[in-house]
């Protein structure tokens, strides 16, 4: 990394947990190569900190009290905040892993091995190239061990119809006109989508539902 990067490469750092938190702010701050811009407990903090200070980096806890890193990541994306967003978590499950990188994450790091990863993370971000080990990509593919199959199978005929319309990257306006219903009942549908998948973005009910039709095509 040259001077130059380093000092372009502006970080936020965010984990609920305090000691860690410390721990990888002292180790950003010890390298000198990056320029770290806030190290906050707070998920609400973090995202105010991000649309305020505008990061090139933003290295994430997945689990927060208040707000985690998947709504973070989500609020970025929907507002066109181009920032690099590196998660950090305990555990993450496949149905988790799957939509980070539907969202476009940059980075995943198990906070095990963080102390020891994070800065090699940063570098290879800082150069344009993702941070996703192939242990945890996997994870995703095969859904955590969840039965994607059953789950959407216990959807309604209607309620399926609908997920193959988002899946083609329909709006809700859209697919009420394809329906032939309105927007504000796919609005419902798509809720109670979201109820029984235990999911919370249309991201993720894209990933899971190219995944239900994968399984349906290796069945067939």
């Amino acid at each position: 990394m040259t001077a130059t990067e380093s000092q372009a490469c502006r970080v936020l750092l965010a984990d609920d947990h305090p000691l860690l938190l410390r721990g990888l702010a002292d180790l950003l701050q010890a390298t000198g190569e990056v320029d770290l811009v806030e190290a906050t407990s707070s998920g609400t903090r973090a995202l105010a900190s991000i649309r305020e200070k505008r990061p090139d980096i933003a290295v994430l806890d997945v689990s927060m009290p208040d707000v985690g890193g998947l709504a973070i990541l989500r609020a970025l994306r929907e507002g066109g905040l181009p920032v690099r967003v590196i998660f950090l978590s305990a555990t993450m499950t496949g149905r988790q892993i799957a939509e980070a990188i539907g969202l476009g994450v940059w980075g995943l790091l198990l906070k095990d091995y963080a102390s020891d990863s994070l800065l090699d993370c940063l570098r290879e971000v800082i150069a344009g190239r993702k941070w996703l080990p192939e242990e945890l990509v996997s994870k995703a593919r095969r859904g955590g061990g969840v039965d994607i199959g059953g789950e959407i199978a216990s959807l309604t005929p209607r309620e399926k119809e609908i997920s193959a319309l988002v899946c083609r990257g329909f709006s809700n306006k859209a697919i009420a006109g394809m329906v032939g219903s309105t927007e504000g009942t796919v609005s419902i549908h798509l809720h109670n989508i979201y109820r029984k998948l235990d999911i919370s973005s249309r991201t993720t009910l894209a990933t899971l539902f190219v995944q239900y039709q994968s399984q349906i095509s290796d069945q067939a």
